[in-house]
């Protein structure tokens, strides 16, 4: 029994030793080093196989078998350096003025909303999204981010540490606080009825919402999030699609901006959205952050006469 918990104790240990170093050590660099020395650090390291190792073995695993990774080794070191960028994206968004922003940042298209008005924004688990809504702050947009509560975070005191102030450092970045999801749709209503915008990272396996319809991603048959959807096609509220890549050379962003105005039917509205998604999965596949989900993104539709 002691030898147990002496190997759980140890066990915690080094997960938290690791979560130090991946979550706050390394990709904190960038609040501490002129951002060119911190990329080309983070460009070196992305060449290290202990670097995120379960997590990149699995996400490498699901993508070869969709076909999304024919060379390995290229695949991991894209894989890796954005996953490290996206967290160090926390500590340069505390510790850098939208001068950087205005540097660092390229944005092709607008926001397709002025200051003001209402509207849905769509992005995906793909690139760096972080710098996205510090921009449409800039721009005098309000957004107010749909964030997922975590889960499965027992014994990961340094990882729970960090998702809790990454949250602050989105909502000083956007301006306005997040909104919890799953919830009551009040609050989203509410940032609507005061002209503000939401913004909603679509691109989440079914099971983790409760309304979903199907439609061809990726050349299968997926059950993709309608209910804000449906609820922008209800309130005549537009929609804009975007993303936010890296360069993998230099370190910067491009913002690529899509309005798709307002829509009458959801189902259409969504094929539109996902169509984006697909394109921009299939131009840098290693640039999905959810490869690690994606036996439950592409689960099989439900038999008929089963819920949504």
């Amino acid at each position: 029994m002691a030898g147990n918990r002496a190997a759980a104790v140890l066990a915690r240990l080094r997960t938290e030793a690791r979560d130090a170093l991946e979550l706050v050590l390394l990709p904190g660099l960038a609040a501490v080093l002129p951002w060119r020395w911190s990329f080309a650090l983070f460009r070196r390291l992305a060449g290290w196989p202990w670097l995120y190792r379960a997590q990149c073995a699995r996400a490498l695993a699901l993508a070869r078998e969709a076909g999304m990774a024919p060379d390995a080794a290229r695949w991991l070191r894209e894989y890796r350096l954005v996953i490290l960028t996206d967290h160090a994206d926390h500590y340069l968004a505390r510790t850098r003025s939208d001068a950087w922003l205005r540097r660092h940042v390229r944005a092709t298209g607008d926001w397709g909303v002025a200051p003001g008005q209402a509207a849905l924004l769509v992005t995906f688990h793909w690139g760096c999204g972080m710098w996205a809504q510090r921009h449409a702050h800039a721009q005098g947009l309000l957004p107010h981010t749909l964030v997922a509560s975590p889960e499965g975070l027992r014994g990961r005191t340094v990882l729970r540490r960090y998702i809790r102030q990454r949250l602050r450092t989105l909502e000083q970045a956007q301006g306005r606080p997040v909104i919890h999801v799953p919830g009551p749709m009040r609050p989203l209503r509410r940032a609507w009825g005061a002209g503000e915008q939401v913004v909603v990272v679509i691109d989440v396996p079914a099971d983790q919402v409760p309304g979903t319809v199907p439609l061809p991603v990726l050349g299968r048959s997926v059950r993709v999030p309608a209910a804000l959807a449906r609820l922008a096609v209800e309130q005549r509220v537009p929609v804009t699609v975007y993303t936010l890549e890296l360069d993998l050379a230099s370190g910067r962003r491009h913002l690529r901006l899509h309005p798709l105005g307002v829509w009458d039917d959801a189902e259409r509205l969504l094929g539109r959205v996902f169509e984006r998604f697909e394109a921009v999965v299939r131009e840098r596949p290693a640039s999905w952050h959810l490869w690690t989900e994606a036996e439950r993104f592409f689960a099989p539709a439900p038999m008929e006469g089963e819920a949504e």
